[in-house]
């Protein structure tokens, strides 16, 4: 037995000394002449430089960055005499290579990789590249490639295609199925593929696995032959104008864990053909036209993970069997016309922690068995008819792992709860906007000391902003804009860390859930589907404050946008203004501000609007930087002249008046002016009297004297 366990050992070590050994042959032999010449042409056509890469031709190409050669004779050429080592491998990602691709890189005939992915190559596909016998890895995402792909394509070794994020265009190139029996993943998403799906596709049924077409704009249905793809792990249709019913041939790809079809025209109701697909994990179907009820093989599987189905028009109640949806996390029916109570059964989806129910007419009070959705993270009711909101806090209070509560359009006219006993402690998301609550802004926020984003607004709100609101650590979104507060701004606001500190991490969500940023009365809001979508904001605008702008708000080099508008704000603009670099809006209209507009303002190179219309501001509007870009409207209603207004007579302009008023100031200035003139004249006529010779008035004295008496 020792024996036989030696010579297995000596067989082993034998094997891989022999593999080492021409591994390391190959990196020390000087690679093929014409391997040389072609990576020289490919590198002519760029221009960029490629570290590592020389122009000599004494130079040996197998040692340059990304290249990988192989023996002639590992590759089982006829000529396998050769000494030198043959490209095999050209593995160029991220490395922001600019320029076209040459026709060369055809020329590598013994090529199995090809990875020039995330750069910055641009112009037409070469012919020759899609006509290597041996290539199996063909990697050109994410560059700025243009044109039609080439065809034919023969590629019959090809088990990765992906040409994914560049500008081409055309029909797709399905002639890379007739040929290829290898094909494992083609990936074709985000370019500009129009037409109907050709049924040459399906002749890579026998063994793609993934197939994603995603940002196109492909046109018509799902064509019968993509039903036969049963080797399917991932379709991805995501974003063109496909259109039709979702047929139940669906049910054929029994291997799909992954199917979106979101972003398209799909019409009709959902077939209730789900049982079938016993490992799907994802199925994501928002932004189309489907109709009807959720089938019910969708609201009992075993195996969904995400359940996607907003924006689209479905109806009747959400009624999930959560006793069978034991791997759900995350159900999104939002924007559709469901109607009915909340169910109360959602925190027995022992999973599910992400839920947007928003937009439908539930009109319903939140469930008292929510106080044990212990895994409840994610939370969206927006405009679906809610109401008692104290009773809902109350309740989602105890969801010791809420992050993000979403709750606009919803307790209309009702009150902010004050309760302080209220503790929210993971939360970093609290939209409670447009509900025309009163109140004021309540202490029991003070609690939740991981708010990352505040929105309270478009309400009632009065009262003053508390001084605790910059205490928060992480708060980088505030929203307070269309309610009754008045006093001035907290100083304290300008102590806000996340609006101070860039190395301030915020930790972003994976949702793909919308928020929505109501922008006024008649829009229905913009959506953002991530946290980082959202520009650092402090939006107090139409309100009553008053007091000053503080020069510490220059303090704020992450803000983005700061409106102050329909104010009462009054004093200067601080020049410390131009301390927040990163300042991209900054509106300051309609308030009681006074002084000249600082033209350290110009420094704001980021500065896209700027508004300080309707103000009592005068002097020379600052040239240079972006003001050259702001429009006139931007200024009125102020004494402000300059390249926005009138002209100005000199760089010190004072501050003008209307004219009635002017020439009544001109006239008492000068009446003033000679009435002051005479008095001094008297003044100094009568002092030089009192200051004469004394001997001058007495003489004066006695002449008047002797004349009168005697």
């Amino acid at each position: 037995m020792d024996s036989y366990c030696f010579l297995v050992i000596i067989v082993v070590t034998g094997f891989f000394s022999i593999q080492a050994d021409q591994a390391l042959s190959s990196q020390n032999l000087p690679c093929n002449i014409n391997d040389m010449k072609a990576l020289q042409d490919f590198m002519t056509g760029l221009k960029t430089v490629i570290d590592g890469w020389s122009t000599n031709y004494s130079s040996d190409c197998c040692k340059w960055t990304g290249i990988t050669c192989s023996f002639s004779s590992s590759l089982r050429l006829d000529n396998s005499t050769e000494s030198a080592g043959r490209v095999v491998k050209l593995e160029l990602p991220k490395k922001k290579l600019a320029g076209k691709l040459s026709e060369s890189i055809g020329t590598l005939d013994q090529l199995r990789v090809v990875n020039l992915s995330l750069n910055f190559l641009q112009g037409s596909l070469p012919l020759l590249l899609f006509h290597l016998q041996n290539l199996q890895v063909l990697d050109l995402s994410s560059n700025d490639f243009s044109g039609p792909v080439p065809n034919p394509i023969l590629l019959p070794s090809i088990k990765i295609f992906d040409l994914s994020q560049n500008s081409l265009k055309g029909n797709l190139p399905v002639s890379i199925c007739d040929n290829a029996s290898t094909l494992l993943v083609l990936n074709l998403a985000e370019n500009y593929f129009s037409g109907n799906l050709p049924p040459g596709l399906g002749n890579c049924a026998s063994s793609l696995e993934k197939l994603s077409l995603n940002m196109n704009d492909l046109t018509g249905g799902i064509p019968e032959g993509i039903f036969r793809f049963q080797k399917l792990i991932l379709l991805e249709l995501k974003g063109n104008k496909f259109s039709g019913p979702l047929g139940k041939g669906i049910s054929n790809l029994t291997n799909l864990v992954h199917l979106d079809i979101s972003g398209n025209k799909f019409g009709g109701i959902i077939p209730d053909v789900f049982h079938s697909f016993v490992k799907l994990r994802f199925f994501v179907a928002h932004s189309n036209n489907f109709t009807g009820f959720i089938p019910s093989s969708l609201t009992n599987s075993y195996t969904l993970t995400v359940l996607n189905i907003r924006n689209n028009s479905l109806e009747g109640s959400v009624d999930l069997n959560c006793s069978a949806m034991v791997s759900l996390t995350s159900l999104d029916l939002g924007s559709n016309r469901l109607s009915g109570p909340i169910p109360d059964n959602l925190p027995s989806c022992e999973r599910l922690n992400n839920i947007n129910l928003a937009r439908n007419r539930l009109r319903s009070l939140i469930p008292e068995s929510f106080k044990n959705f212990h895994s409840l993270s994610y939370l969206s009711l927006s405009n679906s008819s809610i109401y008692n909101l104290s009773s809902s806090l109350r309740i989602l209070q105890h969801c010791k792992n809420l992050t993000t509560l979403v709750l606009p359009g919803n307790f209309q006219n009702e009150e902010l709860p004050a309760d302080s006993t209220l503790h929210f402690r993971k939360l970093k998301i609290l939209v409670i906007a447009n509900c025309r609550l009163t109140g004021s802004i309540p202490v029991w926020l003070l609690h939740s000391s991981n708010l990352h984003f505040l929105d309270l607004s478009w309400n009632h709100l009065n009262g003053q902003i508390p001084f605790w609101v910059g205490n928060f650590s992480f708060l980088f979104f505030i929203d307070f804009s269309n309610n009754s507060l008045t006093g001035e701004i907290p100083k304290s606001i300008t102590d806000l860390r996340s609006l101070i500190d860039s190395d301030i991490s915020i930790e972003e969500s994976s949702l793909d859930f919308p928020i929505f940023m109501k922008r006024n009365l008649d829009a229905s809001g913009l959506p953002y589907n991530k946290l980082l979508s959202f520009p650092p904001t402090l939006d107090f605008s139409y309100n009553n404050l008053s007091g000053p702008i503080w020069p510490e708000f220059g303090n704020l080099r992450t803000l983005h946008v700061l409106n102050l508008k329909v104010n009462k704000i009054s004093g200067p603009i601080p020049s410390n203004l131009s301390g927040m670099t990163s300042l991209e809006t900054l509106d300051l209209s309609h308030n009681k501000l006074s002084g000249t507009i600082p033209a350290s303002l110009v420094k704001l190179s980021f500065l896209s609007k700027f508004n300080v219309a309707d103000n009592q501001l005068y002097g020379q509007i600052p040239s240079g930087g972006q003001f050259s870009t702001f429009p006139a409207s931007s200024f009125q209603g102020n004494n402000l002249c300059g390249d926005h207004n009138s002209p100005c007579e000199s760089n010190d302009q004072l501050p003008s008046l209307q004219p009635d008023e002017s020439s009544r100031s001109n006239s008492i200035i000068n009446s003033g002016f000679f009435i002051a003139m005479a008095i001094g004249f008297a003044f100094g006529l009568f002092s030089s009297i009192i200051s004469c010779n004394k001997k001058i008035l007495k003489s004066l004295l006695k002449l008047f004297c002797k004349k009168h008496l005697y």
